[in-house]
């Protein structure tokens, strides 16, 4: 099982995949994905929001305790939500508390600025394992107007920089590039002693994560740096379509797929 003392030292590739549920979660796990984080992109994927912001503490307890009931090996990293910590140190400490001491989860992921600094040092020093997060925070989709690429200036890939290194500093464990430039990406895994995770961040990152539904194909639209490893999509509406068709025309339930008790002919 990998701990995250494994990935902070590790020296083959890192491996992450969201997951919401306790199905997916088996998959992930069963896969020998190293690392599945309960993402607040849950709000998009399954709860029907057009972004992260709507879901509450609440969301992400239920998601990461499915998950964390499914998983024997992979490390589960919860993802806190929009306002859930970096307002009151201590309603932040006992919302990522929360997610370890009773739901399961094994660390958690901030989005990260200048003002998660001293509340990851605060947090590793209570024994909650942080995984930073810079780059595109999609927490902030107000403040940006959307989700462009971030840090494609001098000014903002230094501040991506400096903030990196004082989260190494400060005790996370890893870190998650978000949809930044493969060089940028490439200068913070350099400058860093943790290992680096990236989502559209280039090859240059000690670890890739995708969201679930990009990487199986069934999202029905994905970022350009994403990829489909699969069509599951079809697969679903085929067989749904198929299910539907066999009830219209009486061929479902067949006789395999229905059972006569003996003792209740006397009714007939």
């Amino acid at each position: 099982m990998p701990t995250v003392r494994d990935v902070r030292t590790s020296e083959e590739p890192i491996t992450m995949l969201t997951a919401y549920d306790a199905p997916t979660a088996a998959i992930v796990d069963d896969a020998g994905v190293d690392v599945i984080l309960v993402g607040d992109s849950v709000g998009n994927t399954t709860l029907g929001h057009e972004t992260t912001l709507p879901v509450t503490v609440d969301d992400m307890a239920r998601h990461v305790g499915a998950v964390s009931s499914a998983t024997d090996e992979a490390l589960v990293v919860a993802d806190m939500p929009f306002l859930s910590f970096g307002v009151d140190e201590r309603e932040s400490l006992e919302n990522a508390g929360r997610m370890l001491k009773q739901e399961g989860a094994e660390a958690v992921k901030l989005e990260c600025g200048p003002h998660t600094v001293e509340l990851t040092e605060t947090m590793v020093q209570l024994g909650i394992p942080v995984m930073a997060h810079l780059g595109l925070t999609p927490q902030h989709v107000n403040q940006y107007g959307g989700f462009p690429r971030q840090g494609t200036d001098e000014e903002s890939a230094n501040r991506i920089l400096e903030l990196a290194t004082a989260h190494d500093e400060a005790g996370a464990f890893s870190l998650v590039l978000e949809h930044v430039p493969s060089n940028l990406a490439a200068r913070v895994t350099e400058a860093i002693d943790i290992p680096t995770i990236g989502i559209g961040a280039g090859p240059h990152c000690d670890g890739q994560v995708l969201v679930f539904h990009d990487a199986v194909g069934l999202s029905e639209w994905s970022p350009s740096f994403s990829r489909a490893f699969g069509d599951v999509r079809s697969e679903m509406e085929s067989a749904v379509a198929d299910y539907a068709s066999a009830v219209e025309d009486g061929s479902f339930p067949a006789e395999a797929h229905s059972y006569e008790e003996a003792d209740l002919e006397d009714i007939y």
